[in-house]
């Protein structure tokens, strides 16, 4: 319990630190670089960083994103090297020919990846990239990579307003489709009997995507996969734009 309490005031911190200034620092090429990464079950975050005159490691540069759909289901250690490979990539203008760098990653196995004699093909051609660089992986434990940790995280959203709509604007929005050529053309596609007869024709881009929409009780859903939530399609109508609640 007592995390549960710590981590939304660390975070909060966190962020706080980030909005005062001085944040990024300049590089210095008489000095060298070291890399920080981490990741998280949905996000990927790094950073790379330059000691000062002083010895104080300054921040040069943040990195993260979120993880697509397949790398997910990677395991841990396939997730903490892909934290590592894509630091090399957007710090490539800092590290590629500097002096030799340090990886920092709280993933202790890391140290040793590189020298496993059962690789899979995406780790080889890993390999060859991370042979561009020179560079030591070293452990640091979560409770220091603070950083890293931070940037492959966020902490969970707050509802903080529901509208539900009403079945008069659902009822709007069926009659709307017949309005809107690219929502007819869907609706088509998926089978609706209701615009069989209609002569429109289905743009590639939606042809690609077809998979994502779902037809219900007349309503046209779209969602980005399995774990996101339906959203109904709203037609592009003037009349219905001023109905919808915001």
């Amino acid at each position: 319990m007592m995390l549960e309490h710590q981590a939304p005031r660390s975070f909060k911190a966190i962020k706080e630190s980030l909005l005062q200034a001085p944040i990024l620092a300049l590089p210095d090429p008489d000095r060298p670089f070291s890399v920080v990464c981490d990741s998280s079950d949905f996000a990927i975050g790094s950073a790379v960083l330059k000691a000062d005159s002083e010895g104080r490691e300054r921040v040069i540069a943040f990195e993260s994103r979120q993880l697509k759909a397949a790398e997910k289901n990677n395991p841990v250690h396939d997730k903490e090297l892909l934290a590592m490979k894509y630091a090399l990539v957007k710090f490539r203008v800092h590290l590629l020919g500097s002096k030799p760098f340090v990886i920092y990653t709280d993933h202790a196995s890391l140290r040793t990846a590189t020298q496993s004699s059962h690789l899979s093909q995406r780790m080889v051609r890993w390999l060859f990239f991370f042979a561009e660089s020179k560079f030591e992986v070293k452990y640091k434990p979560g409770k220091q990579n603070v950083l890293a940790d931070a940037l492959s995280r966020r902490p969970d959203y707050e509802l903080a307003q529901l509208t539900v709509v009403s079945s008069s604007v659902t009822d709007c929005i069926r009659v709307a489709y017949a309005r809107d050529e690219a929502c007819v053309a869907i609706l088509q596609a998926l089978g609706s009997a209701e615009f069989e007869n209609f002569k429109v024709k289905l743009s590639p881009r939606n042809r690609a995507r077809l998979h994502r929409y779902a037809l219900t009780d007349g309503l046209l859903y779209y969602s980005l996969g399995s774990d996101d939530q339906p959203r109904v399609v709203v037609p592009h109508d003037e009349d219905l734009k001023y109905q919808i609640p915001l």
